[in-house]
């Protein structure tokens, strides 16, 4: 992957906010793999002729994680969540989908979203963000504001598993004859949503996600229903700050069954990169700039983090 500077500077702003941390990812630094399945709907078929949603239950792989790039940030922080999903393909090849908690992105373009974590980036003096700044570019980019009252008053999850999560990019959807639908995946959680208070936050230990999901799949896979909420007329499909409307069309596309924690993966130098931009025939990218910023940002932290190639 040849990188530009936009992309030295991405991961930069990152390294900035939260330090470097050797071995660990620039963004999303703390998580969990798991091993799951990815089973097609019968009617994901009729949206796309991608290979992965042609009836066949296909293997995957999961990561959850916190947002932070900072390994040692406690799991009680608010912080928006994140959910990569791999899928293995019968031509041994892979696709990617990314997902967070929050229901829009910080930025449009990959300048506005430097200039959002040159805003936001804590106060050496204090620690915590200048409100002036952040509220100069809130003032600048209302577009943010969505994204930016999520975030900090996101609930603090009781489990990854009890999270919805919202692939922010939008994705052309190629049928069989051809025709072109573009959507957004969203996992939803088969067992519902749950947060922690205030008071059982304060009490949690600063791992406790992942205690939590080691135990809850040691009882019985995880569920999330994939769905892909489908473009109405004037919808923004370049746009990652723009939610759509609730009403709009929604597709059941598969069920994603996680079945155990993952240690077959990220061991010794296997290093894996979840990219939206490796899809198969049957789905398209859109113009999205913030999405095709990605692969040469990922590869910037990938080669920060180790001195290896990143693995599909």
């Amino acid at each position: 992957m040849v990188t530009d500077d936009i992309s030295e500077r991405l991961v930069d702003g990152l390294n900035a906010t939260y330090g470097r941390h050797p071995g660990h990812r620039a963004a999303h630094a703390k998580g969990m793999l798991c091993a799951a399945t990815f089973t097609p709907t019968p009617d994901a078929a009729s949206l796309s002729r991608a290979p992965h949603l042609a009836g066949d239950t296909r293997r995957a792989h999961v990561r959850f994680s916190n947002g932070s790039g900072d390994p040692t940030a406690p799991d009680a922080a608010r912080d928006g969540r994140g959910m990569a999903v791999k899928i293995y393909l019968p031509d041994g090849t892979t696709t990617d989908i990314v997902a967070l908690s929050l229901p829009a992105f910080f930025a449009r373009t990959p300048e506005d979203l430097l200039a959002f974590n040159e805003a936001r980036r804590p106060d050496p003096s204090t620690g915590q963000p200048d409100l002036a700044k952040v509220g100069a570019y809130l003032a600048e980019h209302p577009e943010a504001v969505p994204a930016v009252t999520a975030a900090v008053t996101h609930p603090i999850p009781a489990s990854y598993a009890a999270l919805t999560y919202h692939a922010l990019h939008a994705f052309g959807f190629v049928a069989a004859g051809g025709s072109v639908r573009y959507g957004r995946y969203h996992f939803l959680p088969a067992a519902g949503e749950a947060a922690l208070s205030d008071d059982e936050a304060a009490g949690a230990a600063p791992d406790y996600l992942v205690a939590e999901l080691t135990e809850r799949l040691a009882r019985a896979p995880v569920v999330f229903d994939v769905d892909v909420q489908l473009a109405g007329d004037g919808d923004p499909v370049d746009d990652p700050t723009a939610p759509w409307p609730d009403a709009r069309e929604v597709v059941r596309l598969a069920r994603l069954e996680i079945v155990a924690p993952a240690h077959d993966r990220e061991v010794g130098g296997d290093v894996l990169v979840f990219d939206p931009t490796r899809v198969p025939d049957g789905i398209t990218l859109s113009a999205d700039p913030i999405l095709h910023a990605r692969p040469g940002a990922y590869s910037v932290s990938v080669a920060r983090r180790t001195a290896v190639e990143s693995s599909r």
